[in-house]
């Protein structure tokens, strides 16, 4: 065991010295679920994103009661360590950790940098077991909506009532309106195009060729660039909200600069009647 890390991320050596600290709980949150059950970080807990950390009844995320309960039976104490990892460069384990965030978990919530790709690709530690801690009897905190953009927050913006900076974490083909949503994606919208006034940083500009994150002053200097250096408030959009919720990571967690994610994204933004978009390329909905 060793000494718990300074910000908010861990490396894969300090995660695979700490699987039996008890001070520590480790959760995976991936893109699909099933890898979990194949094999996973010894010691790791499943967070299911399509049940564990959302209203599956309304479009929302998890209630604190729902994720309370799950925190309990995976024996999370108010001063354990929560690493989160998951598939995918780490895209809905960064939404964990947002959720977890909301709820006031933020300071205990820590990023496994590379996530299971950096793991994997390192050979370290993996089986099927299921863990079965001693339940906690932890209380979440309300939510801190401060960390959560909603639709008439994003159009304050995008019509110049509010100060701020739009970020647009997709591809540059989504972002002109090139394409909808990335292949094979069944996740929709009627229009395409992006939030007129967003600017465009793939979240893939922020990480290196293993997933893990840029140096500080590299991410810093990206977004610098694109106009979005800290001065305003900043909200970070996808399709879906998982991608911008790594994106919220880098500026928020390492960053240190004032972000809202917007969970609605684009499938709630390009299908919502009234809103203005800009979409370069002029691409319409065919219906198929």
């Amino acid at each position: 065991m060793s000494i718990i890390p300074e910000g908010p991320l861990v490396t894969a050596d300090w995660t695979a010295a700490n699987l039996e600290n008890p001070k520590v709980r480790i959760f995976e949150v991936s893109v699909d679920p099933q890898v979990y059950a194949a094999a996973h970080i010894p010691g790791a807990v499943n967070l299911d994103w399509h049940v564990d950390l959302v209203d599956t009844v309304n479009r929302d995320i998890a209630s604190r009661e729902k994720l309370e309960a799950k925190l309990r039976a995976a024996g999370v104490e108010k001063d354990s360590t929560i690493v989160i990892y998951g598939d995918h460069n780490n895209w809905f384990a960064a939404w964990g950790a947002w959720v977890l965030d909301v709820y006031g978990l933020g300071a205990q919530v820590k990023l496994l940098d590379g996530g299971r790709k950096l793991w994997e690709a390192r050979g370290l530690p993996l089986n099927a077991e299921v863990p079965a801690p001693n339940p906690s009897a932890i209380t979440l905190s309300s939510r801190n909506e401060k960390l959560r953009a909603r639709l008439v927050d994003v159009l304050a913006v995008a019509e110049g009532r509010t100060a701020g900076n739009l970020v647009d974490i997709r591809s540059p083909d989504e972002y002109s309106g090139k394409i909808f949503a990335p292949e094979g994606v069944k996740e929709l919208s009627i229009r395409a195009g992006h939030v007129p006034g967003a600017v465009n940083v793939p979240w893939a500009t922020i990480v290196n060729e293993d997933g893990t994150f840029k140096p500080v002053d590299e991410i810093r200097r990206i977004y610098a660039d694109k106009g979005v250096d800290g001065s305003k408030p900043v909200i970070t959009y996808c399709r879906i909200g998982e991608r911008s919720s790594h994106s919220w990571f880098a500026l928020k967690r390492i960053l240190g600069y004032e972000v809202r994610n917007y969970d609605g994204s684009w499938t709630e933004y390009g299908n919502a009647v009234g809103v203005p978009v800009q979409n370069d390329t002029g691409t319409v909905w065919l219906g198929k």
